[in-house]
């Protein structure tokens, strides 16, 4: 039987009162009291518009997650949300929208759970921020990059987790812009790696990261373990995420012709995106889509000098190959029919200033399918010469964006796992209907550092900066500093957008700054 709290508290004062077992019978309630549901795995904020965003937890049973939201971290005036259900169908997360909320504004959240077993038990507080977008043109700073927890490298506690999460905290952006990769449910740990130079290199293991992820449960998993990391906490907690995904979250370089290697018993690749797919929109504060539940493109609007349009490059391509056709079709569909019309829409109806094309995959570096043996692509580029396959979209959309007088496009991207600059110059390029842009390329964030890949010249790729390790020094890991993130700093009064590539240790490697066109 259930009690509300003010039944146990006159309860036991009833047994005091009569000398009847008051003790032992009170334990119960206490023990209860004692097992509070725990917050397991921080808060998140994301998807941030000027009148409120998503607000995200994960509890350690059923539950009931509270929500109070303020204007300040006193509290004051809070404004309590109704109850939404944290149950095991969703590995028991749960995210609320919170709306109508002042544009511009520094928001307090406090995020409690009740457990359901003993409805009046709650969840010590935790405490989250997050500020609206602006409504007027102020400044507007965020970072981004991708790949975390990839090649082995997982949290070390001897090289201090994931430093580039504080490293990027400091800068206290307006959001982090998640380029993909936010996991590798491919890439099991090992709980000791020995570095070339002797030093060994030790892991935080979980069962679930000892695997392949296969299960809705290994793929939740494989999600929750980058949540013990401090600094990942810690940054969730004042920094709101807009996050995409790229092929990691289900297994490398994954599309409908993918063979799985003999590590996987599950063998259908359809089934296995299924269930990361589900795995990852528990897992990440992301506005959902009525119209196409599950989807990951969406268009993110960030006041008066930015809109972001976040990319799938994922869900809608066709098979990785050789990609060589000179005809659009769905062998070279790469964001497919859907999402590209509603891209040109987006661009063509955005009045902001930027407008940034979040890209989970770089345009000219070519990546192949089979790296061992250079076949196959696994991105847009198919090598030098005029647009075939995958290249077609692109091709179109940037005669497109010429064509309709869209200004101010800027590519951010990572996937690659080093750190880059390129300058599309049409002047250069063997397609050449399409006005100059920049395209900057950032990360890992906490994974192998590899590269430089080879560009191809369809579209005129200048590469104005790169930082790489080099042929033969590979997979690097995080300990030797390797590690890269975008800033961007848009002038609230000029409009003006500056780019800085950054390392681990906060170092600004190169920057840029760019002058807007007027709109």
């Amino acid at each position: 039987m259930t009690f509300r709290i003010s039944d146990r508290i006159s309860r036991r004062r009833f047994l005091a009162t009569t000398g009847v077992g008051a003790v032992a019978l009170a334990m119960p309630y206490l023990s209860r009291a004692a097992d509070r549901p725990l917050i397991t795995s921080g808060v998140q904020s994301g998807d941030i518009g000027t009148d409120g965003g998503v607000v995200w937890a994960r509890a350690d049973r059923p539950s009931q997650m509270l929500i109070e939201v303020a204007t300040s971290d006193s509290f004051a005036n809070a404004r309590r949300l109704p109850p939404i259900a944290a149950l095991p169908e969703s590995d028991f997360t749960a995210k609320m929208l919170l709306e109508n909320l002042p544009a511009g504004q520094d928001i307090f959240y406090r995020v409690r759970f009740r457990d359901l077993a003993h409805i009046g038990v709650e969840s010590e507080p935790m405490i989250g921020r997050f500020r609206t977008a602006p409504g007027d043109r102020r400044d507007v700073s965020f970072v981004w990059g991708g790949d975390v927890v990839g090649q082995g490298w997982g949290i070390n506690p001897d090289d201090g987790g994931m430093l580039t999460f504080a490293t990027m905290r400091k800068h206290r952006p307006d959001f982090l812009l998640h380029s993909g990769d936010t996991i590798y449910a491919d890439g099991p740990l090992k709980s000791e790696v020995t570095l070339p130079d002797g030093k060994v290199w030790k892991n935080v293991t979980t069962p679930e990261k000892s695997k392949v992820a296969e299960t809705l449960d290994e793929f939740r998993g494989v999600h929750r373990y980058n949540f013990m990391d401090e600094h990942l906490r810690a940054f969730n907690a004042e920094v709101p995420v807009f996050v995409q995904w790229d092929d990691h979250e289900v297994v490398n370089n994954w599309s409908p012709s993918k063979e799985l290697p003999a590590a996987y018993k599950e063998r259908n690749i359809a089934l296995l995106a299924a269930r990361a797919a589900r795995a990852f929109h528990e897992m990440y504060p992301i506005r959902e889509s009525l119209n196409e539940p599950g989807r990951v493109y969406r268009t993110l609007n960030y006041g008066p000098h930015l809109d972001v349009f976040m990319l799938d490059e994922r869900s809608y391509r066709g098979p990785n190959g050789p990609n060589q056709q000179d005809t659009y079709g769905p062998e070279s569909y790469f964001l497919g029919p859907e999402q590209l019309a509603w891209l040109k829409r987006g661009l063509l109806n955005s009045r902001t200033t930027w407008k940034v094309i979040a890209s989970d995959m770089p345009l000219s570096i070519i990546v192949y399918d089979d790296a061992p043996n250079k076949k196959g692509s696994e991105a847009v580029a198919q090598g030098d010469g005029p647009p075939r396959g995958r290249e077609l979209e692109i091709a179109d959309l940037l005669r497109f964006i010429k064509t309709s007088g869209v200004v101010n496009t800027v590519w951010l991207t990572a996937d690659v796992h080093y750190a880059a600059a390129h300058y599309y110059n049409p002047d250069k390029a063997q397609f050449q209907e399409f006005n100059p842009f920049w395209e900057f390329v950032a990360g890992p964030l906490h994974a192998g550092t590899f590269g430089p890949n080879d560009l191809d010249n369809t579209f005129g790729p200048e590469v104005k900066f790169i930082k790489a390790p080099g042929p033969g020094n590979q997979n690097l890991p995080p300990s030797a500093g390797m590690q890269f993130f975008g800033h961007v700093r848009i002038d609230g009064s000029s409009g003006q957008m500056t780019v800085t590539l950054r390392d681990r240790a906060d170092v600004a490697l190169w920057s840029t700054t760019l002058d807007p066109k007027p709109v």
